[in-house]
Order: C-alpha cells, then sequence, then structure tokens
C-alpha cells in the first residue's frame, strides 16, 4: 500500500514578519505587507524623487495634508491659507527598507533647519502609529545632537492625517520633465546609527528566513 508523504507546516513569526516552515525545515517568508509613510519637506517634486530613487519603495503619490480645509487645491495652498503642507505619501517594503531608513532619505533631500512651520513647504514628519512616532523622534534626536546642520532643527512631527492627491500634472514631475532634483538638495549627508541598526536587524531577519542579506 502505498501512502501519500505528509507534509509539516507551521507558522512562524520572525522579526514581526510571518514565515512558513515547509517539510525541508527551511522558514520561507510569506509576501510582506506594504506600510505607508508621509514626508513635507519643501517642493514636493525633488522630495518625491528622492523617495522613488530609494530601494524598497513601490510607490509614491505628491499632495497636500496637515492642513484644515477639505480637497485643498495647489493654488489654495500656496497661498498659505488651508495650513497644508506639500507631502509625499510613501508605500514601502519593509523586508526591503525600514522606516528608519527612510527617515535618512528625509534629512538627505532638504534642509530641516529652515523655518516655514504652517506654510506649504514645512518640514513635517506626519506618523501612522506609535513605532513610527517613536523611530521618527529618536531619528530627530540623533540628527540634532550630530550637529550636521548649523542651525536648529524646524522639523515637527505630528499624526497623520487625511492625505489629499495632488492634481495629476505634479505626479513624478521630475521623471516627465528632466531630472532637475538638484534643486532640491539637503544640507548634509546624513548616515543615521539608528538607521544602519534597523537595516542590520532587516538583513538578519532575511538571513533568517533563507533570503540572505540584501
Amino acid at each position: 500500500m502505498r501512502t501519500t508523504p505528509s507534509v509539516f507546516a507551521a507558522v512562524i513569526v520572525v522579526g514581526g514578519l510571518l514565515a512558513v516552515a515547509v517539510r525541508d525545515g527551511r522558514p520561507r517568508a510569506t509576501a510582506p505587507a506594504l506600510r505607508k509613510a508621509a514626508f513635507a519637506a519643501g517642493c514636493f517634486w525633488g522630495v518625491e524623487a528622492a523617495f522613488r530613487k530609494t530601494h524598497g519603495v513601490t510607490s509614491t503619490i505628491v499632495g497636500y495634508t496637515g492642513g484644515h480645509t477639505d480637497r485643498p487645491t495647489y493654488r489654495e495652498i500656496s497661498l498659505g491659507n488651508t495650513g497644508h503642507a506639500e507631502a509625499v505619501l510613501v508605500t514601502y517594503d519593509p523586508t526591503q527598507v525600514s522606516y528608519a531608513e527612510l527617515l535618512d532619505v528625509f534629512w538627505n533631500c532638504h534642509d530641516p533647519t529652515v523655518d516655514r512651520a504652517g506654510g506649504p513647504h514645512a518640514s513635517v514628519i506626519f506618523v501612522h502609529d506609535a513605532r513610527q512616532e517613536a523611530t521618527a523622534r529618536a531619528s530627530l534626536d540623533e540628527v540634532a545632537r550630530s550637529n550636521w546642520f548649523k542651525g536648529a532643527i524646524t522639523t515637527q512631527i505630528v499624526t497623520a492625517g487625511p492625505f489629499y492627491p495632488a492634481e495629476a500634472y505634479h505626479q513624478q514631475y521630475l521623471a516627465a520633465h528632466g531630472d532637475l532634483e538638484a534643486c532640491h538638495t539637503g544640507s548634509a549627508v546624513i548616515r543615521t546609527l539608528l538607521a544602519g541598526r534597523a537595516a542590520a536587524a532587516r538583513s538578519a531577519a532575511g538571513a533568517q528566513l533563507g533570503a540572505g542579506p540584501e
């Protein structure tokens, strides 16, 4: 009598990611859940371009958030009366890039010492949960203590609210009109220890799942 070999499967959580161990005993990761992050760092054309070049970012949308009116237009927010900032909503794969590493991109693509609070070009990190807030505050604290920037950092950390996509012609503007992002660069090169540790932890988790380090 022939018997069909049984397949052993067990669910394992490694580093916050769901994995499945099959009969060869090796854990294999399921498709990761994508996550969201939102940043305002001046003109959103250049900010979007910086994040679109980041490994692990799967999509970006430029838009308006943080204000007190519904569905604002570019003209309305440019007047500075709605309280919205030009922002980028980033969708990313946490197995490929960490939130702490995205924060390094944020610091690198603008000068956070320029005080534009309350205006469309304010420096703001919009956090979606307590973990993002804790990471953002730790990153800001490290950057502030590092003296990478000459002036005081004006960046605000606030809870994310409604995000209104900008008009179609703003989406991936620099990709459509030429690589002009040299007009939107930061004043320092930031590599935080926080992001370095997060990258190492992510690589270790990937190796444990059989994916190997990036």
